[in-house]
C-alpha cells in the first residue's frame, strides 16, 4: 500500500463495486447501526467490563480494568500514528453511505472493535470455564468481523484498510498478553509448613 501511494488494489476496487451494487434496505440500515458500535463509548465499556470480569477482588478488578483500557488507548495511539504517516485516501465520496473522517488506513472501526472484542474475550475466559467461554468468544469475534465488513459495505474504507485493522489489533493483543500477569496476578501457593522440632525423628 505504501509503495502504491495508497492506490487501491484490484480486489479492493471489486469489493467496493460489489458493496455499492448491493446496498439496499434493510441491510444498509443494519450495517449503519452495527458500525456505530465499533467506536466511541461502546469499546471502552467493553474494556472496562473485561477488567471487571478478569479481576478476583475489588483492587484486582480496578487493576485489570485499567490495564484493559490502557491497551485499548495504546491501540488508538498506534492507529492514529499509522493513519497520519501513511495518509491513504478514502474511497470516492460518492460511494459513501456513512459519515467518516480522517485518512483511510488502517480502519479505526476494525481496529477498535477487534481490540475490544479480544479484551472482553480475555475477561470472559478468566471468569468462566473454557467450554462456557468459547461460545461467547466466538460471538465477540463475529461482532468484530461484522463491524469491519460494514466499513467496506458502507463505502468508507477499502478492504485492505479493514484487514490491516484486524492484523494490527491481533498484534497488539498478542503483545498485551505480556501484561496478563500484572493485570491479573496469580494467587501465591501456600508456603509449606515444616513440622515442629518435637515431631522430628
Amino acid at each position: 500500500m505504501a509503495v502504491r501511494h495508497g492506490a487501491p488494489l484490484a480486489p479492493e476496487r471489486a469489493a467496493l463495486h460489489w458493496s455499492t451494487a448491493h446496498r439496499g434496505e434493510p441491510l444498509r440500515s443494519l450495517a449503519g447501526a452495527l458500525t456505530t458500535t465499533g467506536t466511541g463509548v461502546v469499546p471502552y465499556l467493553m474494556a472496562l467490563l473485561a477488567g471487571l470480569l478478569a479481576g478476583r477482588d475489588t483492587p484486582g478488578r480496578i487493576r485489570a480494568a485499567a490495564c484493559a483500557v490502557l491497551v485499548l488507548a495504546a491501540g488508538q495511539a498506534v492507529r492514529y500514528g499509522l493513519m497520519a504517516l501513511l495518509a491513504r485516501p478514502r474511497p470516492p465520496l460518492a460511494d459513501w453511505a456513512a459519515q467518516a473522517s480522517g485518512h483511510s488506513f488502517p480502519s479505526g472501526h476494525a481496529t477498535t472493535s477487534a481490540l475490544a472484542a479480544g479484551l472482553l474475550a480475555w475477561g470472559v475466559l478468566h471468569r468462566t470455564r473454557p467450554g462456557t467461554g468459547r461460545p461467547w468468544c466466538a460471538l465477540l469475534a463475529l461482532w468484530a468481523v461484522g463491524v469491519g465488513l460494514t466499513r467496506v459495505y458502507l463505502g468508507v474504507h477499502w478492504a485492505g484498510d479493514v484487514l490491516a485493522g484486524w492484523l494490527l489489533a491481533a498484534a497488539l493483543l498478542s503483545l498485551a498478553l505480556l501484561l496478563d500477569p500484572r493485570a491479573v496476578p496469580r494467587p501465591r501457593p501456600p508456603a509449606a509448613v515444616e513440622p515442629p522440632p518435637s515431631a522430628w525423628p
